[in-house]
């Protein structure tokens, strides 16, 4: 679990009408932006988190609905499902794996988080490593080119318990927005590759 997040412009809250859609449009602008081919080659999202908590499950519960549908594309890769989380005892020898088998990857670490009360439901999007375990005092290796936050409870006090009580159908919604618009927003982004490139040939 990442530490409290901060209020950002490139933030979606699950319970606004079409929050799929408008989080797969900023997925889609930092891919545009941030991930250079030139510069990087497979994409790899990193979904940190454990089943045995029902608010640190966001992660392993993305990364079991993206890895059957992403298997389709040669490049990327999900590291982190329920069956084969990616976790605080396992995410250096996890981060490490990836740096040593994949050629220069992208890393997109998803993870969920504790904020402000008003912030709660809220999916954030930001440039940089992801910090896990800082929420909950655990010195952790920080990873991702770029990540995603999911805010699914309240901060500041007893956040063991507070996550082990988080509401299972808030986690799920939020699992369902990110894994969605993380689909539509690669499906779009190869899409408009494959259009370029061949223009260009």
């Amino acid at each position: 679990m990442n530490t409290i997040t901060p209020t950002t412009d490139h933030s979606v809250n699950v319970q606004t009408p079409m929050a799929a859609s408008a989080f797969s449009k900023i997925f889609l602008d930092f891919l545009h932006t941030y991930y250079n081919t030139e510069q990087y080659g497979d994409l790899v999202i990193m979904c940190i988190g454990t089943d045995r908590s029902t608010g640190d499950s966001l992660g392993p519960l993305i990364g079991y609905k993206l890895q059957r549908i992403l298997k389709r594309y040669q490049n990327v890769f999900v590291h982190g499902t329920l069956e084969d989380p990616v976790h605080a005892k396992n995410l250096k020898n996890s981060i490490d794996f990836v740096y040593n088998s994949y050629k220069k990857p992208f890393i997109i670490a998803i993870d969920a988080c504790l904020g402000k009360v008003e912030r709660v439901g809220c999916i954030n999007m930001s440039h940089g490593p992801l910090r896990p375990g800082a929420g909950v005092n655990k010195d952790l290796p920080p990873v991702g080119d770029i990540h995603v936050t999911g805010i699914v409870n309240l901060g500041g006090f007893m956040e063991y318990i507070v996550l082990q009580n988080t509401r299972l159908s808030l986690v799920m919604k939020m699992a369902d927005t990110i894994s969605d618009g993380i689909q539509y927003g690669l499906w779009k982004y190869l899409q408009e590759n494959a259009r370029e490139q061949s223009r260009l040939f």
